[in-house]
Order: C-alpha cells, then sequence, then structure tokens
C-alpha cells in the first residue's frame, strides 16, 4: 500500500536509475511532496508503462520541490558503481531547495551524509515520495539515453536504454564500445580484453 508523509514535514524519497546498464550516467532523484497538492497515480516507476511516466513526471514537477543527482561514467569507473550511485543520491537530496528533516531512500541502504534517513526496500512501491523519485530518475535517465542515441547512433541506445539486451550486445561487437559505454562492466571489459594485442580476439 502507497504510503503518503504527514502535512508540514519536509521528507524527501530518493530513488535512483542506471545502475545496471552497460552506458551512460547512474542517475538519482529527490522529491519533497506537497501533502497539499497530492499526485494521483504514483507507483513504482517499473510498473508504469512510458506515457504514464511521462504524465507524472510533469505533474510531479510542477507540484513538488525536486532535484536530480547524476554519477558520470568517469566516476562509475573510478568509485564502482555503488559508491557512484550513492553520490548521485547526495547530489541529489543537496540539491534541493528545502533541505528535508528526514530522508527515505529507496533499497537497502543510504549514502554516509548528516541527514536522518533511513532505507525501505521495495519503496518505490511503497511511499509515494519514494515513487515519485523513482519516475523522475527513470524518466530523466531515458531521455539521456535517447540523446545518446543521437550522438552515438547504432547502439539502439533509444530502445534497450543501456541495458545488456542481446540487440545491445550485438552492437557492441559490431560497432565496439562508444565513450559512454562502462569498460569495466563485464561485457564491455570481456570485448575489450579480447580485442587487445594478445586477446583471444586477435587472430593469434
Amino acid at each position: 500500500m502507497m504510503t503518503t508523509q504527514a502535512p508540514g514535514a519536509p521528507v524527501a524519497g530518493v530513488d535512483e536509475a542506471g545502475r545496471g546498464p552497460l552506458a551512460g550516467d547512474v542517475v538519482a532523484a529527490a522529491v519533497i511532496l506537497d501533502c497539499a497538492r497530492p499526485v494521483e497515480g504514483i507507483n513504482d516507476s517499473k510498473k508504469l508503462s512510458p506515457r504514464r511516466r511521462e504524465d507524472l513526471f510533469d505533474r510531479i514537477c510542477a507540484t513538488s520541490i525536486w532535484s536530480i543527482g547524476r554519477a558520470s561514467v568517469l566516476e562509475i569507473e573510478s568509485l564502482n558503481i555503488l559508491h557512484a550511485t550513492m553520490l548521485a543520491m547526495h547530489r541529489a537530496v543537496s540539491g534541493l531547495q528545502l533541505q528535508p528533516l528526514h530522508v527515505l531512500v529507496d533499497g537497502n541502504r543510504t549514502p554516509a551524509w548528516d541527514y536522518s534517513s533511513e532505507a525501505i526496500v521495495n519503496g518505490d512501491a511503497r511511499v509515494a515520495t519514494i515513487g515519485a523519485a523513482s519516475i523522475l530518475a527513470k524518466v530523466t535517465r531515458d531521455r539521456d539515453m535517447l540523446m545518446l542515441e543521437k550522438q552515438y547512433p547504432g547502439y539502439g541506445f533509444a530502445q534497450h536504454k543501456g541495458y545488456p539486451t542481446a540487440a545491445h550486445l550485438q552492437a557492441l561487437h559490431r560497432l565496439g564500445p562508444c565513450p559512454q559505454h562502462r569498460r569495466r562492466f563485464r561485457p564491455v571489459a570481456e570485448l575489450l580484453a579480447a580485442a587487445a594485442p594478445g586477446g583471444c580476439g586477435d587472430g593469434s
């Protein structure tokens, strides 16, 4: 059952999108909903159609305090995906115009920060503020991938959003990685290793 925050309590919900893909930034969103202007239909972004997510994105942005945080591919490579995700969440909360008294984070852990916070497993389907954050993060990242499709045509980013689908892996083998691919993620790393001198893909 989806729960909402108490009136007057500046509680932020936080969620991310993009931990599993092979390319692009990891994106986090932080949202403080306005209890006087409820948005109906908020749910885990994965349970909503793209059109429904877009509609809710606009309504959430128009009625709430929100912020987007990111960690780049370079930061993912240097920190690892878990720490890069925590960094993106930290940036999202820090970017809110109103600092929350409490932060609810989807998942089983929270970033190392000074905010009063708690992690809620499946929070994007249970808590409205987290569900709202999941929608903002997902739509923002999907839009990022549409831009990558224009920058790096041929990989199919608009369709698979960077996830390791069969079509994506085939494009990787055909084209090689682009600058926005995460080179330490296994399918990309294995491809690079095979293509390196002395690797199994050099014909020796």
